[in-house]
């Protein structure tokens, strides 16, 4: 694969980490397909982006879309209240976006011979399913119990691929400003409990090119200040690795 220059698709392009790659995407010189229910909402202007309006939970439309792509990036999500969700349903998105949209991308990944596949989930499934504190135990318990378990199954969905996938499970994600290199770990350490979307798009990127954490599961969170890295020196392993 060429790395150089690549032609990506982002799934579910207009959500905070989805638009944040798909910036920092074409900042790396790729040709960028931006797919979404309304992905021509993007800001962003590019003669190297283009944007389908598509439903993830449609086959058809993701078979359309991942056709001639050299990886795909998928950053679906539910971004309506949770606890409105929780109580009432979502609104807007169906409730297992997460596992179905990604089942319809990795089916559509093997019939056109794409093999990079770069999913955001979330800490807290997977391999880090024990690593949560009491608090987002609660709340991943209380509020986000069906969400969490779909997103289970997308990691699940990810893991029995067969293709070069890396999982992203960022922590608390905010809309800060800073764009910042993450903390990465393949083991579940974490730095602070929180990061920009900014960050996790950076990282979706670089992930994308590399080789470095395919076949893994990969924390985000972001970096301590230096003199709290240097006392957790020895506990996260490990404390940053660049892709």
């Amino acid at each position: 694969m060429d790395t150089t220059r690549m032609k990506v698709l982002v799934v579910g392009a207009t959500g905070g980490s989805g638009r944040a790659a798909v910036a920092h995407l074409l900042a790396a010189g790729h040709e960028v397909t931006a797919f979404s229910r309304h992905a021509d909402r993007i800001e962003t202007r590019s003669e190297r982006l283009r944007f389908i309006n598509g439903d993830a939970m449609n086959p058809e439309d993701v078979d359309q879309a991942v056709r001639g792509h050299d990886a795909v990036v998928v950053t679906l999500g539910i971004t309506e209240n949770p606890l409105k969700v929780r109580l009432l349903g979502p609104a807007h998105t169906p409730l297992d976006v997460r596992s179905a949209g990604t089942r319809n991308v990795i089916s559509a990944m093997r019939k056109h011979g794409v093999r990079k596949l770069v999913v955001q989930t979330t800490y807290g499934v997977g391999e880090t399913r024990g690593r949560l504190a009491f608090v987002d135990r609660l709340f991943f318990k209380l509020i986000l119990k069906p969400q969490i378990s779909d997103t289970q199954k997308q990691n699940d969905e990810v893991y029995e691929s067969g293709l070069d996938w890396v999982i992203v499970q960022p922590v608390h994600l905010t809309d800060g400003t800073d764009d910042e290199e993450p903390w990465t770990s393949t083991t579940g350490e974490t730095a602070k409990m929180k990061i920009s979307r900014n960050s996790v798009g950076r990282f979706l990127a670089a992930a994308v090119e590399s080789q470095t954490f395919v076949g893994k599961s990969v924390a985000l969170s972001s970096a301590l200040a230096p003199s709290a890295a240097l006392n957790r020196r020895d506990q996260a392993s490990p404390r940053r690795q660049r892709v």
